[in-house]
């Protein structure tokens, strides 16, 4: 037992390290996802997070390229109950650990990590660092003291793309595995989505629904992005604070009217608060795959996979609706401004991983489009709605 994880209340969990062997501080969060942990390491809405997971063995179907939600694993590091000792799936191409070290993120197995995970739901998500376990607490404490707080954090500029590209992949997940309804559309749509830390199996959905894509930095202005001429607009997940993400709330409320919206996760809490409204931190979040959401309109209840450590405040400005809950908490989970033609949701439809329940909301973006471009209107100038 080699290594050692510290919370910021002083709580310890010793432990055996794998991965990197170096020290990493994060806030500690917990996914209660049972599959699809290479999906989570790779998500960059989990920057800046030490992730626990509460499925029992962690490791066993390895790594593969196809199941990457990004070029590198996003997580500061990684504590599991056990390390699976073999790595067993036709679908394999490496083990976890071995991925892990080559991308320089340290972790943690033999750790009680349901004992952790009451923990932090009794205490609260907060600040943790994973060190080896003969590391002087002085030391351990002086890091943990010196990291910043996750509210009031913008990490957006760590995961957005460095420049615009095309994306042209399909094929997505939530088609193959539990949407055989609708099949994958030929791109006569362009949509341009912010890239705020953009999941690969949601541009793959953007392309099955119809859409050529463009991808582009948080920080491109609206003017740049109404130059490309989009179709619609696509508000990406993404990891931090949304209130800290001060620039791309004024670009979205300079592009409110312009075109359709669609936002998911962070893109639904910046939508949000370009529309006038605000969030807050929840206690511990929502991370997993079994989070059950109504919408409002229907009664109709879809599970599904969610990762956000803040929310959207119900009091939304005039014109803003709620359009779906969260049935465990009664947080929001979607808000339309019909007028605007403009509408989110807190829950990732893509899953990866997950159920694939809320796969519709693509095509409900790609069907918001088509009405948009046939009712003829004209967009509103640049700006108009503050």
């Amino acid at each position: 037992m080699d290594g050692i994880l510290l919370l910021e209340d002083g709580t310890t969990f010793t432990a055996r390290r794998f991965g990197a062997r170096c020290p990493v501080v994060g806030e500690v969060v917990f996914n209660t996802s049972i599959t699809g942990y290479q999906e989570i390491l790779t998500d960059p809405s989990y920057c800046g997070q030490i992730v626990v997971l509460t499925a029992s063995q962690i490791g066993n179907t390895g790594v593969n390229g196809r199941d990457m939600e990004s070029p590198r694993p996003q997580v500061a590091g990684l504590v599991v109950r056990e390390l699976s000792p073999r790595v067993s799936s036709w679908r394999a191409e490496g083990d976890l650990d071995s991925f892990l070290t080559e991308h320089g993120v340290p972790a943690l197995t033999e750790v009680d990590t349901r004992a952790l995970t009451r923990h932090i739901r009794s205490r609260g998500a907060g600040k943790g660092i994973i060190a080896p376990a003969d590391m002087p607490r002085r030391e351990l404490a002086r890091r943990l003291d010196a990291a910043p707080s996750m509210q009031g954090c913008d990490l957006v500029p760590q995961v957005t793309c460095p420049q615009a590209y095309a994306w042209t992949e399909g094929g997505a997940i939530g088609y193959l595995a539990g949407d055989r309804t609708t099949p994958p559309q030929a791109p006569t749509r362009h949509v341009v989505a912010l890239d705020f830390g953009i999941k690969r199996s949601i541009l793959r959905h953007l392309v099955d629904a119809g859409f050529a894509v463009t991808v582009v930095p948080a920080s491109t202005a609206a003017d740049e992005i109404l130059a490309l001429k989009p179709e619609g607009i696509f508000l990406s997940n993404g990891p931090g604070d949304p209130a800290a993400v001060t620039g791309a709330i004024e670009t979205v409320r300079a592009l409110l009217g312009r075109a359709p919206l669609f936002g998911i996760c962070l893109g639904h809490q910046i939508l949000a608060l370009a529309l006038g409204g605000s969030t807050f931190k929840l206690k511990f979040g929502h991370r997993g795959g079994n989070h059950p959401v109504k919408d409002l309109a229907t009664g109709r209840v879809d599970i599904t996979a969610q990762n956000h450590g803040f929310a959207v405040d119900e009091n939304l400005p005039a014109g803003a609706v709620v359009t779906r809950i969260n049935l465990n908490d009664g947080t929001v989970e979607g808000l339309e401004h019909a007028a605007l033609g403009a509408f989110s949701i807190q829950y990732h439809p893509e899953a990866g991983p997950g159920p694939h329940d809320a796969t519709h909301h693509f095509r409900q973006f790609r069907s918001l489009v088509e009405a948009f471009l046939i009712s003829g209107k004209e967009p509103a100038a640049a700006g108009a709605y503050v």
